[in-house]
């Protein structure tokens, strides 16, 4: 036996001692206790709140023990959690989706049991083996909207041993070139509902990837191969879909996030988080083999992707999908696929709760709601009014190393997070930490006269850092991004508390309260969350300034806030060579022009919602743009009063905003 592999054996055989000791001894005893002092016990959950950690400890222990067990086998990956799933509940609902029918807000319901996954499973394999050639270590773009053929598409390949690349449904032009550049995708796989980005985008494509393959699926002809029980079927070789040599911190999957750089970054999913961290997640969301999860959010992004579907499928449960948002019909989506969970972001549950009420808003089953960005502000409203018991909010980057959770039922952490017991908060508190912003520039990480970083006091904004094991290999913790080295060393700040260490920067800032509860408070850096979408101000600022580097001198792209909506709405400030001379129609012209241009490269979403032109941009002392200048910028028409701003209406055309038109923005009479 070599020498780490008698480390893991002897950690291997400590974890399971002490997770039966835990789950015979202890356990029992800390049950036995607060059923004969319930009521003092009460009082001690209520201020120390170990529940939640006895409810996860014992679960993360044994997992943790199966998860090393199956790496030492080389048999960590996903696949063999689901086929394992499909041997324990073969029978049971694991796909469940409302087709829309021809008639608006109607839908057919459309479910598939483990068995005949799995069954379609082996026949789509089949077809993207021997009739695409997808083999073993390809990476595969997989195009596609949310339905069962996504779940198809992604267990098949997996099944193959091919690296899925998600791609974005709505990036188009450069972007999307870049896209399946960066991660080195070689076959394309299309959902005609998705077809329309690429298509428009194919020349471009062809053009700087020649040797790319685009298939354009028929969706209708393929389902009858599918679910043809005579259909040939192709079952991967263990030793080739699991090669020798293969480590738990290598790809399962592609996921494309906003960059910093102004082109999206693909983010690296590991087997670890795929398996490991999402089968633990499940866990601390209460999920089980009786749950069912409903998703109305993008299954090519991780929340809807990897907290969704890899999540309840890792519990043998079942994943109820929407095609696509809908706030009219969320209500009876949830019904109609009798969900338990569903999946929020802050912003869907604003929608929701502007919609007149609807029957099905009390007849679903759902007992909590999980996500990421409520507001504090309607935090309990959204709970009251559906009758929600439970909400989970996390906090989870897509390449971050770790997330956080919190579980909340009464009217305490509203708003939290990060809301774990007394043990857990303890042993998080050596991996997860806030650090100082630098007060003259809060964007930047402070350091002291030794140059190390410090600690906020309780209360005050600071960065949320995650600690990387192994600082010498950092790609064990966070893999960063395939084929962008600078990007992914931009995220590991080094020599933090002590020389040597390493962390993995999330770029958010969050404040903590005297219980270790954490609460976001905002995104830092050039991006801004807009329509549940990370969007990058570099990538705007840069297809502003290719769209006329004639007039436009210099160009900044902020996000703002508006009351009553989530995130920030994107505001570009251009500076015009010639910004004296140029009358308000050509300036209206030049705006026409510059949309034309966005429409064509970038999603609805990284559209500025508001432009202002100027004759100077606001610098620092030190020569950067001042750009918390321009977040804080007051609307209609700035802090005196009188400056033109134009906002982007119906998002067909810029005109100048008014107060009339600022009020019903507010009102929410139109909507942005």
């Amino acid at each position: 036996m070599s020498g780490s592999s008698a480390i893991l054996h002897t950690v291997a055989r400590i974890l399971i001692l002490c997770y039966r000791v835990l789950k015979v001894v202890i356990l029992p005893f800390w049950w036995a206790l607060c059923w004969i002092f319930q009521e003092p016990i009460n009082a001690l959950d209520r201020k120390y709140r170990v529940r939640e950690d006895f409810y996860i400890i014992p679960f993360f222990l044994k997992t943790l023990v199966k998860y090393m067990y199956a790496v030492r086998q080389n048999r960590f990956q996903y696949w063999y959690l689901f086929t394992k799933q499909v041997k324990k509940n073969g029978r049971g609902t694991a796909i469940c989706y409302p087709r829309p029918s021809l008639i608006k807000g109607e839908y057919e319901l459309e479910s598939y049991t483990y068995n005949e996954l799995y069954e379609i499973v082996l026949r789509l394999s089949h077809i993207l083996h021997y009739q695409y050639g997808v083999k073993a270590g390809d990476h595969v773009g997989l195009d596609c909207t949310n339905k069962p053929l996504f779940v198809f598409l992604l267990f098949s390949l997996w099944n193959i041993g091919a690296i899925p690349a998600l791609i974005n449904c709505n990036t188009l032009g450069n972007p999307l070139v870049h896209s399946l550049k960066i991660a080195n995708v070689k076959k394309v796989f299309i959902d005609p509902q998705a077809s329309g980005p690429i298509r428009n985008s194919e020349s471009s494509i062809k053009e700087i990837i020649p040797e790319i393959e685009l298939n354009y699926l028929e969706e209708e002809s393929l389902m009858r191969i599918l679910t043809d029980s005579k259909s040939p079927e192709f079952l991967q070789l263990d030793d080739i879909r699991s090669p020798k040599g293969l480590t738990d911190y290598k790809p399962a999957l592609f996921i494309y996030t906003s960059g910093t750089t102004g082109l999206p970054k693909s983010a690296i999913m590991s087997w670890r988080k795929a398996v490991f961290a999402c089968h633990l997640f499940s866990h601390v969301f209460h999920m089980t083999r009786h749950s069912v999860v409903f998703t109305a959010m993008p299954l090519f992004h991780s929340t809807a992707a990897m907290l969704g579907l890899c999540s309840v499928i890792s519990q043998g449960g079942c994943l109820a999908m929407a095609n696509k948002f809908s706030a009219s019909n969320f209500w009876k989506q949830v019904y109609l696929t009798k969900a338990t969970h569903i999946q929020y972001v802050g912003e869907i549950c604003r929608y929701l709760l502007q919609t007149p009420v609807s029957k099905y808003e009390r007849m679903h089953t759902v007992k909590m709601a999980y996500g990421n960005g409520l507001r504090p502000d309607i935090w309990l409203k959204f709970r009251r009014r559906f009758n929600i018991e439970t909400i989970g909010e996390f906090y989870a980057a897509t390449e971050a190393p770790f997330a956080t959770t919190c579980i909340q039922k009464g009217d305490f952490a509203v708003g939290a997070c990060k809301a774990y017991g007394s043990i857990i908060n303890w042993f998080l508190s050596f991996q997860q930490v806030l650090v100082r912003m630098d007060p003259e520039d809060d964007s930047t990480i402070y350091r002291n006269s030794k140059g190390f970083c410090e600690k906020p006091a309780i209360g005050e904004p600071g960065e949320l850092l995650m600690k990387i094991l192994f600082p010498k290999k950092p790609e064990t913790s966070f893999q960063g991004y395939i084929g962008n080295k600078k990007e992914t060393q931009s995220k590991v700040l080094r020599d933090v508390f002590k020389k040597g260490d390493a962390y993995y920067r999330c770029g958010d800032l969050f404040r903590q309260d005297e219980n270790g509860f954490l609460y976001f408070l905002d995104r830092l850096g050039d991006t801004y969350r807009w329509k549940s979408e990370n969007v990058s101000t570099t990538e705007v600022e840069d297809q502003i300034m290719s769209c006329n580097d004639k007039d436009f001198a210099q160009v900044v792209v902020v996000g703002v806030r508006i009351p009553g909506y989530e995130g920030r709405a994107g505001f570009a400030v251009i500076k015009l060579a010639d910004y004296k001379s140029i009358p308000e129609q050509r300036k209206l012209k030049l705006l026409d022009n510059l949309l034309i241009h966005l429409n064509r490269e970038l999603p609805s979403y990284a559209r500025p919602i508001f432009v202002k032109f100027a004759d100077k941009i606001e610098m620092t002392d030190t020569n950067k743009i001042s750009k918390k200048t321009y977040k804080n910028q007051v609307l209609p028409k700035g802090a005196d009063k009188n400056e033109t701003i134009y906002w982007l209406k119906d998002y067909k055309e810029y005109k100048v905003l008014t107060d009339e038109d600022w009020q019903a923005i507010v009102a929410q009479d139109v909507k942005l």
